[in-house]
């Protein structure tokens, strides 16, 4: 199935010589045309964004137009294939902020892990809504990240806290599908990085108003070298990693990810595949559930998961049920802070899009605890909540309401 899918996936952007274009709303015939879109009518456009920057939102596609920014050094499952190979990556990303969301997004592609090119992007930033941080590799995704705040409008890495949105979206449904409660929740997560970090801030309630957010019992969370706990003399150099291991790991646990996951009631999958067996779902609680998102091939396949007594699964393919995907909330993520001008992405958006998303399930079971990926209707749902959030939590710019 998945050579059948290269082949055609290969073919199809060599005919179509990559899969996003730049039209025009307006077709210029005449001189009037001309005067208006361009010189000389286009000098008093420039005049009134130059007396008020926010003007822009009005005039331009600013208010409609996110930069798609990476360096391609964790791109899918490929690793670091630089800023060229990322481009079909990047291009894809923008086809969804379209058909999905209804937002102009670009692809703009640095060569070079070892690049710094924060300065570059901030100084690109005025002709866009929003900065959409994409495949990079931890841990210069939190520093770039943290070092875009302030820059007056939306940064935010999907990697980490869109996949993070849709999985609190996922487990809240989960918990409603079995009889669980997030607060009594103790879970395992295979992988440190990007999405596992982001993760465990949301589950911990780290950096989120504590009314609006409930914190799991415990996470033990683990690298390539086990469970991260305090005693480790590695965690120095990685002050990301300090911070899991002290907010994490209540009773301060050793060992495998295989130990990690004894007794847990869920199991997160962020890192490689094949790593979980049937006996270490057996180890869990009663009927656990098992979010094994590693792509294209997740950390146990849902066969071998529901053999070990899993009660929910979901992965990250599109060829099984409960695909955790994050389509399901970044272009509604990113229309949302679109349509309140907001200037920034703060934790109350981020955790209204993950209600909001999990609200689109009346009814979850154990079989369905997200919609589809294509159900258009999510987008807009996601939107509206993170659009009145910003207002809320006093993110959006005043002019919003008169765009």
């Amino acid at each position: 199935m998945d050579e059948k899918i290269y082949r055609e996936s290969l073919e199809l952007h060599r005919r179509l010589r990559g899969k996003i274009e730049i039209r025009p709303k307006i077709s210029v015939r005449t001189r009037r045309d001309l005067s208006r879109v361009y010189t000389p009518g286009v000098a008093q456009v420039c005049r009134e964004i130059q007396e008020d920057r926010d003007r822009a939102y009005i005039y331009t596609i600013k208010s409609n137009t996110v930069a798609i920014v990476t360096d391609g050094s964790a791109v899918l499952g490929l690793g670091n294939i630089g800023g060229y190979a990322a481009i079909p990556v990047m291009e894809g990303k923008a086809l969804l902020f379209r058909q999905f969301a209804g937002v102009d997004a670009f692809p703009i592609c640095f060569d070079g892990y070892h690049t710094d090119f924060v300065e570059a992007v901030k100084n690109i930033a005025p002709v866009f809504g929003g900065i959409c941080l994409e495949d990079i590799a931890a841990p210069k995704c939190f520093e770039v990240e943290e070092a875009l705040q302030g820059i007056g409008i939306p940064v935010m890495h999907d990697d980490q806290h869109g996949t993070a949105v849709v999985v609190l979206a996922a487990l809240m449904n989960a918990c409603r599908a079995t009889g669980r409660q997030m607060e009594d929740l103790t879970i395992a997560i295979s992988g440190a990085g990007a999405a596992g970090f982001a993760i465990f801030r949301l589950l911990r309630c780290l950096g989120y108003d504590q009314r609006l957010c409930s914190s799991v019992r415990d996470i033990l969370m683990c690298d390539r070298k086990g469970i991260i706990h305090r005693q480790r003399n590695d965690l120095l150099k990685n002050k990301y990693k300090y911070i899991i291991a002290h907010e994490t790991n209540r009773k301060n646990r050793t060992g495998t990810l295989s130990d990690a996951m004894e007794g847990a009631d869920v199991f997160i999958g962020v890192s490689a595949p094949s790593l979980v067996t049937p006996d270490m779902v057996r180890s869990m609680t009663e009927e656990p559930i098992v979010l094994a998102l590693a792509n294209p091939v997740p950390e146990i396949m849902p066969e071998e998961a529901k053999r070990g007594g899993a009660g929910v699964i979901a992965t990250g393919r599109s060829d099984y049920p409960n695909q955790v995907n994050n389509v399901l909330a970044f272009p509604g993520i990113f229309r949302g802070a679109l349509d309140a001008c907001a200037r920034e992405i703060s934790s109350e958006m981020k955790m209204a899009a993950a209600h909001a998303l999990a609200a689109r399930v009346k009814r979850p079971t154990r079989g369905r605890i997200l919609p589809s990926v294509l159900d258009r209707r999510v987008a807009r749902a996601v939107a509206d909540a993170v659009s009145a959030a910003a207002v809320s939590c006093g993110c959006a710019r005043d002019s919003h309401e008169t765009l």
